[in-house]
């Protein structure tokens, strides 16, 4: 099996899973801002995603341990990095994610479905996505990350750990163990989600997908001379680099970033067949089309502000212990309650 088609299967799983499940981190947050819900049982889909990190986390450690996958080799984790500047891509995505009403992943799921809202928004984000990583808002990305820059010995908390003199077994006791049974705890102690079989199901199979990415891009079509970077599950670069892919095809080479998301869209239609929820939607007033697009241009300088999305920084990126993704989650989370909050407020 070849690179491309092992990525597009892994992009087919989780457009299934994510359909089926209505995974999103977003969804989960306005959840857990509702008191209803809270006094219901907890917010099933904000459990759902600790779930997933939780499973993610532990067998994506589990293949570093058995030395399946470097994941201190990962694009995500960087040793030097811009904490203000990874901080505000995160506000920024996860503000415009609120606007959207949904962040890349879930918009290639809704798109799958026949949402046309969602179609509007990946476009904006994958045009603004380029813009920052080659286009006329290089210039503003290169200062945002050079503004604070630090410089860590080690770029993973297994890796600070470990030079601190604590052995392989006991580091990942600590450094995975501890995290992943409060992920758990918070995801099953409450009943909301344990009601959800679906939604569970499908949680624990997203955590599992993300490992997956980390175990197909070292070890599937493996070319000494020209390695293929580690990466998993992520969708702000994959979705710009696809896009200009169907633009530029002509000698350029497909890679698997854009093969996950085509798989995506693939499992999540095929998902969206089968529970026969497939539909066209529309914007039902300008204002609803304004806000689409100002979200996805959000979310594509964000995220690549941040080096990842929701699921690129939350899951993927959380998953390796990298110290820079921490600063990356806080501030999709953050922005997204913040607008949530601001939106909330507005139409009382």
């Amino acid at each position: 099996m070849t690179l491309l088609w092992a990525g597009f299967l892994l992009g087919c799983a989780f457009g299934i899973a994510a359909r089926l499940g209505r995974f999103c981190l977003l969804r989960g947050l306005r959840q857990h801002g509702l008191a209803a819900a809270r006094e219901n049982g907890g917010a099933p889909a904000l459990q759902a995603f600790a779930l997933a990190l939780a499973v993610a986390l532990l067998a994506s450690q589990a293949l570093a341990w058995a030395g399946l996958a470097d994941l201190a080799q990962a694009q995500v984790v960087r040793a030097r990095f811009s904490v203000p500047g990874v901080l505000l891509g995160g506000l920024l995505f996860g503000c415009g994610m609120a606007l959207a009403r949904a962040c890349g992943a879930r918009a290639l799921v809704l798109l799958a479905g026949g949402n046309l809202r969602a179609l509007v928004t990946l476009l904006c984000l994958g045009l603004a996505a380029q813009a920052t990583l080659t286009g006329v808002l290089a210039p503003l990305r290169q200062w945002l990350q050079g503004w604070g820059q630090i410089t860590l010995a080690h770029a993973t908390l297994a890796q600070q750990l470990q030079a601190g003199g604590l052995p392989p077994t006991a580091t990942l006791a600590l450094a995975t163990g501890l995290p992943a049974l409060a992920l758990l705890a918070y995801a099953l102690w409450q009943p909301a989600l344990r009601q959800s079989a679906v939604q569970l199901w499908a949680a624990m199979a997203i955590g599992a997908l993300v490992a997956a990415g980390w175990w197909i891009t070292a070890q599937v079509g493996v070319d000494p001379f020209e390695p293929t970077p580690l990466t998993s599950l992520s969708f702000i670069g994959p979705v710009a680099e696809g896009l200009l892919y169907l633009q530029l095809a002509v000698g350029r080479g497909a890679s698997v970033g854009p093969a996950i998301v085509a798989g995506t869209l693939a499992g999540a239609f095929a998902a969206a067949l089968l529970t026969r929820s497939l539909r066209w939607e529309g914007f039902e007033q300008p204002a609803r089309l304004a806000a689409s697009a100002l979200g996805g241009l959000l979310m594509g300088l964000g995220g690549v502000l941040a080096v990842g999305c929701s699921i690129g920084q939350g899951l993927s990126g959380l998953s390796t212990l990298a110290f820079a993704s921490l600063p990356a989650a806080i501030g999709i989370a953050g922005g997204a309650s913040i607008t949530l909050r601001l939106q909330a407020a507005h139409t009382r």
